[in-house]
C-alpha cells in the first residue's frame, strides 16, 4: 500500500486503485485525530463518548485531505444488508456496505480489527464500500454487495478491483468456539487450533463470487500487530476507530 500524509493526517490507498484518476480513496491511521484518550488520534466517528465537536474535526480533516466536502455512513451492525446511495439521501439505516454511482459522494466505513472493502467498477463507474467483521464473513456480504451492483449498475464481478484494508491478521484470529460460530467451509482455513486467516477466507469468497485474483489487493497488515498505526479491539478491549473512505471524481 502506499503511505500518505497531510499535517498530522495520515492514510494509506491501495496501489491497485491508485492507477483509476477517477476514484479517490484512503484508508486513515491512528494519527492525527482530536480525540482523548482513550480513544487517542481518533479519526472517524462513533459509538465513543467524544463530543460532536471533536468527532467534526476530525471528519473536516479527513475530507480536506481527500479534497471532498460530502460522506455517507451507515449504523453498522455487522450484517448482510447493501443500501444503494441515492442523490437525494443525506444518511442510512442499519447497513453494513454502500454502493453508488454518484460522482463526490463519500462513502465512509469505521473499522478496527475488521475489514473495509473498496469495490470499484471501472468500466460502469461504480463504487462500493464493505465493512466486513467475521460476522459478515459468515454471512457473505461481500457476495451480497457484488450482487447488488450487477443489479444497479450492471457490474460485472471480472471487471471489479477490490482493496482490503488492514485488519484482523492470521496470528491474532483466535475463535475457541468456531464449531459453532463459522460454517464448516470456513475450517481449512484454521492456520492452526482456534486461529484463523480472515484474509483468504475474504479472497475465497470473492473469487466464488467471480472477482479475478489479480483484481484483489489485500493489505496483508494486522491491526492487532500495529499498535502504532491502527486500532484493535482484540487487543486493547476499548478502542476507537479508522475510516475508510472512497468517492467518484
Amino acid at each position: 500500500m502506499i503511505r500518505k500524509k497531510e499535517g498530522e493526517i495520515e492514510w494509506l490507498e491501495f496501489e491497485l486503485l491508485s492507477e483509476f484518476p477517477g476514484l479517490v480513496h484512503g484508508v486513515f491511521l491512528r494519527h492525527g485525530g482530536t480525540s482523548q484518550e482513550p480513544y487517542g488520534s481518533l479519526n472517524a466517528g462513533g459509538n465513543t463518548g467524544d463530543d460532536h465537536e471533536k468527532v467534526s474535526e476530525n471528519r473536516r480533516r479527513m475530507l480536506q485531505a481527500l479534497k471532498i466536502s460530502r460522506v455517507i455512513s451507515g449504523k453498522q451492525v455487522h450484517g448482510s444488508e447493501v443500501t444503494l446511495v441515492k442523490q437525494d439521501q443525506m444518511e442510512i439505516a442499519a447497513s453494513d456496505a454502500m454502493v453508488t454511482d454518484l460522482k463526490n459522494v463519500g462513502l465512509m466505513i469505521k473499522h478496527a480489527d475488521c475489514q473495509a472493502a473498496i469495490l470499484y467498477d471501472p468500466v460502469h463507474r461504480a463504487l462500493g464500500n464493505v465493512h466486513a467483521g467475521w460476522r459478515g464473513n459468515v454471512q457473505n456480504i461481500y457476495r451480497a454487495a457484488i450482487q447488488k451492483m450487477a443489479q444497479a449498475f450492471g457490474t460485472k464481478p471480472e471487471d471489479l478491483l477490490v482493496g482490503i484494508s488492514p485488519s484482523l491478521g492470521p496470528d491474532h484470529s483466535e475463535f475457541k468456539n468456531y464449531r459453532t460460530e463459522f460454517p464448516e467451509e470456513f475450517w481449512t482455513f484454521q492456520v492452526r487450533p482456534h486461529y484463523f486467516d480472515l484474509w483468504a477466507i475474504a479472497r475465497h469468497q470473492l473469487e466464488s463470487s467471480g472477482v479475478l485474483g489479480h483484481h484483489i489487493e489485500i493489505a496483508g497488515i494486522c491491526t492487532y500487530a500495529n499498535s502504532q498505526d491502527f486500532y484493535s479491539y482484540r487487543r486493547d478491549q476499548v478502542t476507537g476507530r479508522h475510516a475508510t473512505i472512497a468517492y467518484l471524481k
